[in-house]
């Protein structure tokens, strides 16, 4: 599978204030399912799932509303009306500081945590079990 660095922010009940992170997630073959921090994220097509919050994904057990997108190099991750500390992977900190222009993080906008890993199963059982 896939792995890429991923700013993943929660729109819904939140607007531009939810829970943030950078982490490092992975992708479904078919690219449509993001796998991070012990939950699945599926991309939002045109049926379905109405949000008025900019959630580009949503949560597969909770169907909450997520902005998952690249990091940006500013490290301007957050939408220019939001505000809060972003959550960041300890173990991907060096990698992130590579990708980004400045050297350290700033403990005003970052907290480093520990990402636990995804249960794939899990969630490829919820989405193939039969509608009765």
């Amino acid at each position: 599978m896939e792995t890429n660095i991923r700013y993943i922010e929660q729109k819904t009940g939140y607007s531009d204030r939810g829970p943030a992170w950078i982490g490092k997630v992975e992708f479904s073959k078919s690219g449509q399912t993001i796998y991070f921090n012990g939950k699945a994220f599926k991309k939002m097509t045109g049926t379905g799932f109405a949000y008025s919050d900019s959630a580009n994904y949503y949560d597969l057990e909770e169907s909450q509303g997520y902005w998952i997108s690249g990091v940006k190099k500013n490290g301007q991750d957050r939408h220019w009306a939001g505000g809060g500390k972003i959550m960041i992977d300890k173990k991907i900190v060096d990698e992130y500081l590579t990708l980004v222009d400045f050297d350290v993080l700033d403990p005003n906008k970052y907290e480093l945590v520990d990402i636990k890993d995804t249960d794939k199963q899990k969630f490829k059982e919820i989405e193939n079990r039969s509608i009765e």
